[in-house]
């Protein structure tokens, strides 16, 4: 019988969870396919425009800049002259320039200068009017006037007025396709592979790439074969092999998937980015970034991401979306495993371009999610259940109620796993923390049949708590009540008749999306996204293989963040593994954990429409700056004599202004990068303020971001 990868002890159906790309071939029940039969494949990329995209340079660059094509800009901005005052130099030196020249032909200055033109006459050519002498005398003549050409010009900024004004600023420059590079040098010719010998599998992998029968993801997903190869966790002649028979298709991903159905955003698989905008030509960034694209990758996104911005900022369409498509890139290339998690009905792509989708509340749904997150430590269980239960009525001070939620959870979870052999469904946990006399009786006897003496004094403690005041046994059975409803009825299974998706198949490079029903269910949406964000930290901090990144995707994160997700979402950087979380205004966070928040998340994102209070939270985050402050104080000039006066009147009836001597004072302070004001009214729409922090350690400091360029 065939497992469903997720928990192999309950799985009883076929359609198994992706497992890791590579090249070792195991038989088995073929994968799903990712398009109905009949239906055309998505047309291949031609293999000139796949060579272009691959042979472009990508030279290294500041956190978060697009390097795809990038051309390195001066970290400090040049001094750059006004027009009219470029202009005005420049024809006042061609004037000045003229001038002397005048002067020199005219013979106002002597005859000096051309002694040197008589020292080098032969004797041959001193008879007037010879063609030898007309020519040396005007070649002369040419040499003197390019000589005040050149100072002049050099003196006016003639070049500069050429590069500003000229033919190279009429075109944008488009760099000349040169000769295709040396096999050493080409990264369609696989030079990693030729060195280690496999040089009839690189010839076959580029002579597919010339004939435009590979694409972006089969050279990422082949890459990251060789990855394992090098690893040791694959033999060459296996990885050999594999691409001789299959050539760009080799070491596929198990669902069969070469592509996504659809693109919208700009994705680079080679340095792993996608494009989410371009750094404003404004003067509050630094010049480097100035006009360049604005990307994100797994070295950015494991120092987790949070964006924050009212409805219709952009949130979902302009970083939610992007980020999920290129996670889901990154899936089938073997790099990563992506789960993300929206209300039903967001644009978070389309089903196509996930394996596993889990509708909650939906009487569709192939795949049901697991109440356990797959685990079968009591204790373990214990820990996440409490915290999707009771995480956001915890008080953020040391002293709440997860403590004391997860005991009286433990004390019900082991005796049952131990008469049962599995975890209780929804009904039967929601009767055992409300006390129900029958359930009760019947785990006791069970307990004593098996002789599990340890669990049945954990049983009688948990009754002898039901009776006191402070017993935090009802709030858990109100809150277990909200998934006890007939909409998820089919959901939440134990009993093994059911598909449940574990988060411990995040070892995996698997693309998932959960569906909440926000709809008529809003308070079980939430604690079914805390629930997620339990699991998931609790899963990708003790997997083997970290070279796999992990990422969580939630969108709108309101009523979610507490303090275990918090302190979670701290260890996801050393687990290699990270989390994108939306939010429409900081006051969906209480207010003691809005500061730990901030200084968990390495990327942060203020969108237009912000509150000055949710400003402010940012501000004090992202600090102040050391910059040049310049003080112009204008005095009025007193003219002492009267001619002084009238020049004075003279120039008052022209200017309509008087006199003023200007005094420029320059000094150093401190002020705030972007201050709550600034954030909340001086962001135009469409666009974000974004900080930057890699995984290691390289920060970017907050940028102005057109989200839609």
């Amino acid at each position: 019988m065939d497992s469903d990868g997720n928990r192999d002890a309950r799985g009883t159906h076929a359609n198994p969870v992706p497992r890791p790309a590579g090249p070792p071939e195991v038989p088995g029940v073929p994968p799903r396919p990712s398009r109905a039969p009949g239906a055309a494949p998505p047309p291949l990329p031609d293999g000139s425009a796949f060579l272009s995209w691959l042979r472009t340079p990508r030279p290294e660059a500041p956190p978060g800049v697009w390097r795809l094509g990038h051309r390195p800009r001066p970290q400090e901005e040049p001094e750059r002259v006004p027009g009219r005052q470029l202009v005005s130099g420049a024809v006042i030196a061609f004037l000045v320039g003229w001038l002397i020249w005048s002067l020199l032909w005219n013979g106002y200055l002597g005859g000096w200068w051309l002694l040197p033109l008589y020292a080098m006459i032969p004797d041959s050519w001193a008879e007037p009017h010879s063609f030898g002498s007309v020519v040396v005398v005007y070649a002369y003549y040419a040499l003197i006037a390019g000589i005040i050409m050149v100072g002049v010009g050099r003196l006016g900024r003639w070049d500069e007025i050429w590069r500003r004004y000229g033919p190279p600023a009429w075109r944008p420059a488009t760099p000349a396709a040169g000769p295709p590079p040396a096999p050493r040098e080409d990264p369609a010719a696989w030079p990693a592979l030729r060195a280690a010998g496999a040089v009839e599998a690189a010839e076959r992998l580029a002579t597919e790439a010339h004939q435009g029968l590979m694409r972006d993801v089969d050279h990422a997903r082949i890459a990251r074969a060789w990855q394992g190869v090098q690893n040791g966790r694959h033999s060459l002649a296996t990885f050999t092999g594999a691409v001789l028979g299959a050539g760009s298709g080799a070491c596929p991903h198990p669902s069969g998937d070469r592509d996504l159905p659809a693109r919208r955003a700009h994705h680079d698989l080679v340095t792993g980015q996608v494009r989410i905008g371009t750094a404003a030509d404004d003067a509050r960034n630094p010049y480097a970034y100035r006009g360049t694209g604005l990307a994100l990758g797994p070295d950015l996104l494991g120092t987790s991401l949070l964006a924050v911005g009212p409805a219709g900022s952009g949130k979902t369409g302009g970083v939610v979306r992007p980020l999920a498509e290129s996670l889901c890139l990154h899936a089938l290339a073997g790099r990563a495993a992506v789960v993300v998690v929206g209300a039903a009905g967001s644009d978070l792509g389309p089903a196509e371009a996930y394996d596993v989708v889990v509708r909650i509340g939906h009487p569709d749904s192939v795949y049901d999610l697991d109440l356990y997150g797959g685990t079968t430590d009591p204790d373990e269980a214990a820990v996440v259940l409490a915290e999707a239960l009771v995480g956001d009525l915890t008080d953020p001070h040391p002293g709440g109620d997860t403590r004391r939620s997860t005991t009286v959870l433990a004390q019900l979870l082991g005796p049952f796993r131990a008469v049962h052999g599995r975890f209780p469904g929804v009904p039967e946990l929601r009767q055992l923390l409300d006390g129900t006399p029958g359930p009760l009786a019947e785990l006791r006897q069970g307990l004593r049949a098996a002789g599990q003496e340890s669990l049945l004094r954990e049983l009688d403690a948990r009754e002898r708590q039901m009776g006191h005041p402070g017993d935090v046994g009802g709030v858990l059975a109100d809150r277990v009540a909200l998934l006890d409803r007939p909409a998820f009825a089919p959901f939440f299974d134990t009993s093994g008749q059911s598909r449940p998706f574990s988060l411990k198949s995040l070892d995996h490079p698997v693309r998932v999306r959960i569906d909440l029903p926000e709809r008529g269910h809003a308070d079980a949406s939430r604690m079914l996204a805390r629930l997620v964000l339990a699991q998931f930290t609790a899963s990708v901090t003790v997997r083997e293989d970290r070279s796999l990144f992990a990422c969580l995707v939630l969108d709108d994160a309101s009523g979610v963040v507490t303090p275990e997700a918090v302190r979670g979402v701290q260890r996801l950087r050393s687990a290699g593994a990270g989390a994108v979380l939306t939010l429409r205004t900081l006051d969906d966070v209480p207010r003691a954990l809005r500061g730990p928040l901030l200084g968990a998340i390495g990327c942060r994102m203020a969108l237009s429409g912000l509150t000055p209070w949710d400003g402010q939270d940012f501000a004090e985050v992202w600090g102040k700056e050391w910059t040049e402050a310049r003080d112009v104080t204008d005095r009025q000039i007193i003219a002492e004599t009267p001619a002084g006066k009238a020049v004075h009147m003279v120039r008052r009836v022209i200017t309509g202004k008087a006199p003023t001597a200007r005094a420029v004072t320059v000094r150093q302070v401190e002020r705030e990068r972007w201050s709550a004001s600034e954030l909340a009214h001086a962001v135009p729409a469409g666009h974000a303020v974004l900080s930057l922090t890699t995984v290691r350690g390289e920060h970017a400091p907050p940028l102005l971001v057109d989200l839609r360029g």
